[in-house]
């Protein structure tokens, strides 16, 4: 039985007329993190957005190709987007917490899909909270506003909330790019963490934080992937020349 809990295959995306990937093929493995690493506007987060269609959103988008999940292609017409997007949460750049409180902001998601148990709710706030490695500084006011906590603390309750549906696979755009180095080693830490129950992928900027925490690493350069190998390979011993020249920083 195959490791692979998301095979993409052949995967093509336009906007408009403009091509912003090309025929990219790659697996993620379960319960592993992946990273997609690259110069800016090489395709890494249109990539990562394909795999639970949020480019759907984007006017003019079209894609070909398959995102196979759980043995079916997502890009079906039969596919049912709200259930895929449960079942494969985004955390974004930037911390983007709902203006209510930090339980409201875990419960949101659980209410929407009918949990309405009120002891069933609070244990899914300690548990995700816990999950996310913020519960020892915020147990004592879940009541307050969610906009009092720091950058970190906000990106940290934003995977909470994504945790509070129970998803299979958690895609990271850039989570660290706008926190400072503490909460970024917070954010790698959990990430790592969270891999023993979920499957990660990460798009990042930081060639360090990819070798430091993933375990699979995708090198795009203009909407193409140039390289998927174990993340030691990628580091190590790359086999294609562009890869190499883009992590000793002789490129361009």
């Amino acid at each position: 039985m195959s490791d692979n809990i998301i095979d993409i295959k052949g995967l093509n995306l336009w906007y408009g007329e403009k091509q912003a990937l090309y025929d990219v093929s790659m697996p993620v493995r379960k319960n592993k993190i992946t990273a997609l690493i690259g110069p800016s506007g090489c395709g890494k987060s249109t990539l990562l957005r394909a795999i639970n269609r949020m480019n759907d959103i984007i006017d003019g988008c079209r894609v070909t190709g398959d995102v196979i999940f759980h043995d079916q292609n997502i890009y079906s017409p039969e596919t049912d987007v709200m259930a895929l997007r449960k079942k494969i949460g985004m955390i974004f750049q930037k911390p983007n917490p709902f203006p209510m409180s930090i339980k409201d902001n875990v419960t949101y998601g659980p209410k929407l899909h009918g949990v309405n148990d009120r002891a069933r709710l609070d244990a899914l706030v300690e548990d995700c909270i816990k999950h996310s490695a913020l519960w020892d500084e915020v147990q004592d006011r879940l009541g307050t506003s969610a906009m009092s906590l720091s950058g970190g603390q906000q990106q940290r309750l934003c995977i909470a909330r994504a945790l509070s549906v129970n998803p299979e696979v958690i895609l990271m755009d850039e989570p660290t790019s706008a926190l400072d180095p503490i909460a970024t080693n917070k954010i790698e830490d959990l990430a790592q963490e969270l891999k023993k129950d979920y499957t990660v992928v990460i798009v990042t900027h930081n060639m360090q934080q990819a070798s430091r925490i993933s375990d699979y690493t995708g090198f795009m350069y203009m909407g193409k992937l140039i390289e998927f190998d174990k993340t030691e390979n990628i580091f190590g011993n790359p086999s294609e020349e562009l890869t190499e020249r883009y992590i000793t920083g002789r490129f361009g």
